[in-house]
């Protein structure tokens, strides 16, 4: 079973100037000489790790990484304003043209690979190849399958419903399908602590579908208060992006998946993910007959499962040759 490549450093590191008020974080890491690769990663809302260069041979790959608007280390964190999926890609090429970069290959997580397949859908003559993790296709479907779900019967909740009830305690009155919107109300309150009890609700229901998969041993610890604001941040940025359907028209990625490139694109999806159900990816997979599909029986959604990270850093190996 493949490993992580060993920690590397970023050889640099800057903030974007991207539209205001934002400044975006970019690491540049591994061999300048390399095959670039640009991560994205999920959320919306979350942010880079230090473990996501290490999906890449770094002799082999020049990995850029970015905090999307708003997200981790980008400025200011949980900003909404002039934050959506346009202006993402916009960020994109912009970093791209200041690292000097002709055509890059795009590696994208969950919303990353929603990211990752707009993107190439709007700038096809710079991409070399995509590898999509758990992949997201931002339908009408696929929010009601986490929130919407529960008259149809057809949702996660059936899963988790000690889970679910939680949730729905802290919004009573509230009818599943006006949760997202409701959240995103109450996360744009002047009441601190009604932001911190909607954010917490929403990321404990989130947390518990997306770490099922985990030992007990390996569950994340209960938030100190520190954790506060930056749980607020992410969660105002998720449920910004929900509240607006992720600014992508229902079913706009399949209705315009001729207009993604000729290139290599391997789709890796954990049978057990419960969060991106594997449906998405057979569809695209589907609609893309010379994409390759790589079914990880026993992996979920997080990409720092063993059997994951297996099947991730084996495609990036596989992908580089294919570009050689």
């Amino acid at each position: 079973m493949r490993s992580l490549y060993p920690p590397i450093e970023p050889r640099s590191v800057f903030h974007l100037e991207a539209a205001p008020p934002h400044r975006v974080y970019v690491e540049d890491c591994g061999n300048p000489a390399g095959q670039p690769v640009v991560f994205l990663h999920g959320g919306p809302g979350s942010g880079c790790k230090p473990y996501h260069r290490q999906f890449f041979n770094p002799d082999r790959y020049r990995v850029v990484l970015l905090d999307q608007r708003g997200c981790g280390r980008s400025m200011p964190a949980g900003e909404t304003r002039s934050n959506d999926t346009g202006g993402l890609l916009d960020d994109l090429e912009a970093i791209r043209t200041r690292l000097g970069i002709e055509r890059w290959l795009l590696f994208g997580g969950s919303w990353g690979a929603t990211l990752a397949l707009r993107y190439a859908q709007t700038h096809p003559d710079r991409v070399t190849g995509l590898i999509l993790r758990g992949t997201f296709l931002a339908r009408q479907r696929d929010l009601d399958w986490f929130f919407g779900g529960v008259d149809s019967g057809t949702g996660v909740h059936a899963v988790f419903p000690d889970g679910w009830d939680e949730l729905q305690a802290q919004f009573p009155g509230i009818a599943a399908a006006d949760l997202i919107d409701e959240c995103r109300r109450r996360l744009s309150s002047t009441d601190a602590e009604l932001r911190w009890r909607t954010a917490r609700a929403w990321s404990q229901w989130t947390g518990r579908v997306v770490t099922y998969m985990l030992p007990a041993s390996e569950s994340p610890p209960a938030p100190s208060a520190d954790d506060r604001q930056r749980i607020v941040d992410e969660v105002t940025i998720e449920t910004h992006y929900a509240s607006h359907r992720y600014f992508i028209g229902e079913n706009q990625i399949l209705d315009a998946i001729g207009r993604l490139p000729q290139v290599p694109i391997t789709i890796v999806h954990g049978r057990r993910d419960l969060t991106c159900p594997l449906e998405s990816s057979w569809v695209l997979h589907r609609a893309l007959p010379r994409s390759r599909l790589v079914i990880v029986p026993d992996a979920g959604h997080l990409a720092s499962e063993p059997a994951m990270i297996d099947a991730l850093v084996t495609a990036t190996d596989a992908m580089i040759e294919s570009l050689a």
